[in-house]
């Protein structure tokens, strides 16, 4: 005779796991006061970035603009190989990667990681105060972590970082990083992840 345990049924329960998509855009100054030298301790620090994430994180999509005096969106190998020349409007490439982020991917649906490298050299002030804004208004709210690094040029002026040192002193979604030489490539890469945003 069947007793009333007899009649369990047991079936399989789903659960789910949250995952979290990446986007991270690289944007690289490739203008004429970005010597050969400086573009390729930026295409390094990049390239190890590029790399560390993509190994220890699944679901991550990248992005590549390089920019003098306008910015355009190239595939990774042309990111890691290209030698332009030109002046240099910063601010190309916030609006070019804030065009491709407000397009492709909505900050409720993806974690953001924009990471900018450059000597800090740009074409005017006025330019540098529509770079802030830019991070300010829209760029930064919507990322969770915005990362510079900037390398030392002897024909940039690097004044880039101090204007972003003084418009964000305390903000935790700005990381800032000095390069000084290859030797600097490594504590660079460790400021600008060491956040864990």
């Amino acid at each position: 005779m069947p007793i009333k345990d007899d009649k369990r049924y047991r079936t399989f329960e789903v659960e789910t796991e949250p995952r979290s998509a990446a986007v991270v855009v690289y944007m690289m100054d490739v203008s004429g006061s970005m010597g050969n030298e400086q573009k390729e301790i930026v295409r390094s620090e990049a390239f190890w970035i590029d790399a560390w994430l993509k190994h220890n994180y699944d679901d991550v999509e990248t992005r590549f603009i390089i920019h003098d005096a306008s910015a355009r969106e190239v595939d990774r190998e042309t990111f890691f190989r290209t030698r332009e020349s030109g002046g240099t409007l910063i601010s190309s490439a916030y609006k070019l990667a804030l065009e491709i982020l407000q397009k492709d991917y909505p900050p409720a649906d993806w974690n953001i990681y924009p990471f900018h490298f450059s000597d800090g050299d740009n074409w005017s002030q006025s330019d540098t105060k529509t770079c802030i804004k830019l991070l300010r208004d829209e760029l930064v709210p919507m990322s969770n972590q915005f990362s510079y690094a900037q390398v030392d040029s002897q024909y940039g002026s690097g004044q880039f970082i101090k204007d972003l040192e003084g418009a964000f002193p305390e903000d935790e979604q700005v990381v800032l990083s000095r390069v000084p030489n290859r030797e600097g490539i490594m504590n660079s890469i460790r400021e600008l992840l060491g956040k864990g945003n």
